[in-house]
């Protein structure tokens, strides 16, 4: 199955390292220990974009949706301001898989089910994994479908996906997002359901006629679902569909 597509980006200069640690959700030591996942986030502590970042000499790649590339490069180039670095789009691709790992490639940080990725300057042509069920399987949220604009990214399980870290010291949207971990119970996030039925992407989830959350990736009879956590106890439904948490 294809894979949605992915915008990488070159960031040099001497500045480089200093100015993503003050803007990522992640440690930018960890790019010595291979690729690192993290966001950045808007300064109520909502989700801008989400990507990986990979140690390349002196410079960092930055890999992200294709969706969102521009976006970044503005937002980048807004924030730098007077700091040394350069922010270049590139002609690499990615490439992915879930068998032995080759020579170029690094382990995606986010779980070990989801392989590897490396950074190529040609397409990918052999890629026939399922990420869509891998993604659903595993609870791992995608741009544009589970993150949107209003997620906040422990809701959408950024610590287990070591997304976020919370020594590092600060980032825009840092207090909102250490608040949240600290300070209070999340009542809604990411959660994987069982569907029985016709049910797609969107479609509204109640239980006894309330609102209970929403719909995401499906693959096959098992999908994503962002739920409020008090009523997703028991049966649900969606559309024409029964729904009922499994994760």
């Amino acid at each position: 199955m294809s894979q949605p597509l992915r915008r990488i980006l070159r960031l040099s200069g001497a500045d480089t390292r200093d100015f993503l640690q003050g803007l990522i959700t992640n440690d930018i030591k960890r790019l010595e220990q291979g690729l690192v996942y993290a966001a950045i986030l808007t300064p109520q502590g909502k989700y801008m974009a989400d990507f990986f970042l990979m140690a390349a000499g002196d410079d960092v790649l930055l890999d992200a949706d294709a969706a969102q590339g521009d976006m970044l490069i503005q937002r980048l180039t807004m924030y730098k301001l007077r700091a040394d670095v350069t922010i270049t789009p590139t002609d690499l691709h990615l490439h992915r898989g879930t068998g032995e790992a080759p020579p170029d490639a690094l382990p995606d940080p986010r779980d070990a089910a989801l392989g590897w990725r490396a950074y190529r300057d040609t397409p990918q042509q052999d890629d026939t994994t399922d990420w869509a069920a891998l993604h659903v399987a595993h609870m791992i949220p995608q741009s544009g479908v589970e993150l949107t604009p209003d997620t906040f990214i422990l809701e959408m399980a950024f610590e287990r996906l070591h997304g976020v870290d919370f020594r590092k010291g600060c980032y825009v949207g840092q207090e909102v997002t250490a608040r949240m971990k600290h300070k209070t119970e999340l009542r809604k996030g990411l959660a994987k359901v069982a569907v029985e039925g016709a049910a797609g992407a969107g479609a509204q989830i109640t239980t006894d006629g309330k609102p209970a959350g929403t719909l995401l990736t499906r693959a096959g009879d098992e999908a994503l679902a962002y739920l409020r956590f008090d009523r997703s106890t028991g049966e649900m439904r969606a559309d024409t569909a029964i729904v009922t948490r499994i994760g």
